[in-house]
């Protein structure tokens, strides 16, 4: 008996660290936890670039609104292990990638990271083309019992709808903190 129980629990300890390991992976395509931003979001009238022929554009958009309490939180943007960038108060950025497999990743800036509040997403780009993301709060909480159990969500999204938005958020522009 006290064998299968050692067992048990050695398993269950081994599915843990794997979970952990998961989580850690995945979210590699982040840039580091240390890096933080200033954010400012101009709210005029901004071109939206074309991609350069060899090249892809990738937009995201940060849509917050629906959690006042968090509306002031910046929203880190990475790809592939590096932050490109960050967005606040209902706003978005865009950058060039090359061709082939990317992994992007939103992250919000002022709260502790983990599988709620990183929002993950891989893609795979061809030269010449435009790709659209929004990260956005979600409730998971679907009970309608109890508080709310906000989540970041990062999903890729067709293009009117993209370009829509853009139309109506503002251009962010950051810097890292030194």
């Amino acid at each position: 008996m006290k064998s299968i129980v050692a067992l048990v629990l050695l398993f269950a300890a081994a599915s843990v660290a794997q979970d952990q390991a998961t989580i850690g992976n995945a979210r590699a395509s982040c840039g580091s936890r240390n890096v933080q931003f200033d954010v400012k979001t101009d709210k005029g009238r901004h071109p939206v670039a074309q991609p350069a022929p060899d090249k892809a554009l990738v937009l995201v958009v940060e849509n917050l609104r629906a959690a006042c309490f968090l509306c002031d939180t910046t929203t880190r943007i990475g790809l592939d292990g590096a932050w490109v960038g960050a967005t606040k108060d209902n706003s978005y950025l865009s950058f060039s990638v090359e061709p082939g497999e990317h992994h992007l990743c939103a992250d919000l800036q002022a709260v502790p990271s983990d599988s709620e509040t990183t929002g993950l997403a891989s893609f795979t780009v061809e030269a010449g083309k435009t790709y659209y993301f929004r990260a956005r709060l979600t409730d998971r909480n679907n009970s309608g019992k109890g508080g709310v159990n906000w989540a970041l969500d990062l999903e890729p999204i067709d293009g009117d709808q993209g370009q829509f938005l853009i139309a109506s958020y503002g251009l962010s522009t950051f810097r890292q903190r030194k």
